[in-house]
């Protein structure tokens, strides 16, 4: 097997090789052929979640140990089978659905993984897909594509489901009067503009401070794209939508300003919901909450059978792709360098 791995925390991957993996019981392995990149790669690269005010979540001492390969948004061939395996055969191409529970407590046996205290989430506890070969603990985690392109395919495991999960959450009762505030077009957040229309009847804006992205938003179907550096960006939101603000924000940044911008972007009686890893501390009024009767909400990937929700739609064509660029694994080191510097518009597939 071989496989592009942290070998020290913030230094560049090196390129390692080991026996390829046995799958044992309900076991599946697969052959990677594609691995999306996606932005908390770099907080795993880095070894830290940022948590504000000089606190960190050292990934250290929760779980990960080094080497370790990141890379969950996996597509790719099954290759081998655990003797209890099931459900899958030989040759079968599939989307690894990466967002696994222990499957003995009582989240996982309510099939709420994601509440999952002791988590088996690939790329992030357990290898991941910057390799050729990934262990999968179950076949219930590998998700038919059957009709879409194997590059997109692997994109709906995160930045896919990702988005789908917080436009459920925010568009509950709203209508075609309504607007939502998306805030960050990368991958994930163009992500959620493409695929808004077959989830929401609500109009869609877009704030992002990269030109190029509020334009990819635009091509997408956002309504309107502002300027969230900009003086006066506030102003003109409320303006877009009606003089009130948003019905609901999705912040898929993460960070102190863009959260606010989330916050103070909304009317009375909306809904923010916080997607985003980027870290920091938000600062706002306790007393803003009720006097604006403003719900906070965090959103974190989606569930697996959003994520079966979510590829039925994709392969009825109600979601349009977003812009993928595939390269090379060994090119894992200068993407990730352009993915930190934000020199990329949707989302590059590795392909070992």
């Amino acid at each position: 097997m071989h496989a592009w791995q942290i070998v020290d925390f913030g230094k560049p991957l090196e390129p390692r090789e080991y026996p390829d993996p046995e799958p044992t019981g309900a076991q599946v392995l697969l052959r990677v052929t594609g691995c999306g990149v996606c932005h908390s790669d770099l907080h795993l690269w880095d070894g830290y979640f940022d948590l504000g005010g000089g606190k960190r979540l050292e990934l250290g001492g929760r779980g990960m140990s080094l080497p370790f390969t990141m890379g969950h948004e996996i597509v790719g061939e099954v290759i081998a089978l655990g003797p209890e395996a099931e459900g899958v055969a030989i040759g079968d191409r599939r989307v690894v659905f990466p967002w696994i529970g222990c499957g003995d407590c009582a989240e996982c046996r309510r099939g709420e993984e994601l509440l999952c205290s002791a988590p088996r989430t690939l790329g992030v506890r357990y290898g991941g897909g910057y390799a050729d070969r990934v262990h999968v603990p179950h076949a219930r985690y590998l998700v038919d594509f059957d009709g879409v392109d194997e590059a997109l395919a692997c994109t709906y495991a995160c930045s896919g489901v990702t988005a789908y999960s917080a436009l459920k959450k925010a568009s509950a009762g709203l209508t075609a009067d309504d607007s939502i505030l998306i805030v960050g077009a990368g991958g994930v957040g163009l992500s959620a503009v493409q695929m808004a229309r077959a989830v929401t009847p609500a109009r869609i804006v877009v704030a992002d401070i990269d030109e190029d992205k509020r334009r990819a938003a635009i091509a997408a179907g956002a309504v309107a794209a502002v300027d969230n550096g900009a003086e006066g960006a506030l102003r003109k939101l409320r303006e877009t939508t009606g003089g009130s603000g948003a019905a609901a924000a999705i912040d898929f940044v993460g960070a102190p300003g863009t959260a606010l911008f989330g916050f103070d972007g909304i009317r009375r009686g909306g809904t923010l919901v916080i997607v985003g890893l980027y870290g920091g501390a938000l600062s706002l009024s306790t007393a803003m909450f009720p006097l604006k009767m403003a719900r906070v909400v965090g959103s974190y990937v989606g569930s697996l059978q959003e994520m079966h929700e979510l590829m039925d739609m994709v392969r009825a064509g109600r979601v349009p792709p977003i812009p993928i660029r595939t390269r090379a694994l060994r090119q894992v080191n200068a993407t990730l360098a352009d993915l930190r510097e934000g020199r990329i518009v949707g989302r590059v597939v590795l392909q070992p």
